[in-house]
């Protein structure tokens, strides 16, 4: 391995070579998405500027956009205190983050008798996203 890449040494990657990874919007602070990444998806990341993630279904590089126009723009790469988890700072292109069409993947709150509600709204119909 070239000296370029001995920081992909210090992630602390799972069993299956694999680390989680949050994408979280620069500008507002919140929460996109969560993913999966492997070496050669945080090192494609790292070389191209955009969020380039591990499929475990369909076991390939997703290169975040490629099919949606939905890019992640990376703007920061941090790791946590143990290593084991990589958090992209993000400009999300299209406001869109998530397959759904809503702005993020958590768009679904807990309410205290027991349901979960989406409470944020379809931006985009992922009929006319994905067509």
């Amino acid at each position: 391995m070239s000296a370029n890449n001995r920081w992909l040494n210090e992630v602390r990657w799972d069993d299956q070579g694999l680390v989680p990874v949050i994408a979280q919007e620069a500008s507002s602070g919140d929460v996109l998405m969560f993913a999966w990444m492997n070496r050669d998806a945080l090192q494609r990341t790292v070389e191209i500027g955009e969020a380039v993630y591990w499929s475990r279904s369909r076991r390939k590089l997703w290169h975040k956009g490629e099919e949606s126009g939905h890019v992640q723009k990376v703007l920061d790469v941090r790791i946590d205190c143990d290593n084991d988890v990589v958090l992209l700072k993000v400009e999300q292109l299209g406001g869109i983050a998530c397959h759904t069409g809503r702005h993020s993947c958590f768009f679904r709150k807990y309410f205290a008798d027991g349901r979960w509600e989406a409470v944020d709204p379809v931006l985009k119909d992922p009929q006319e996203i994905y067509k």
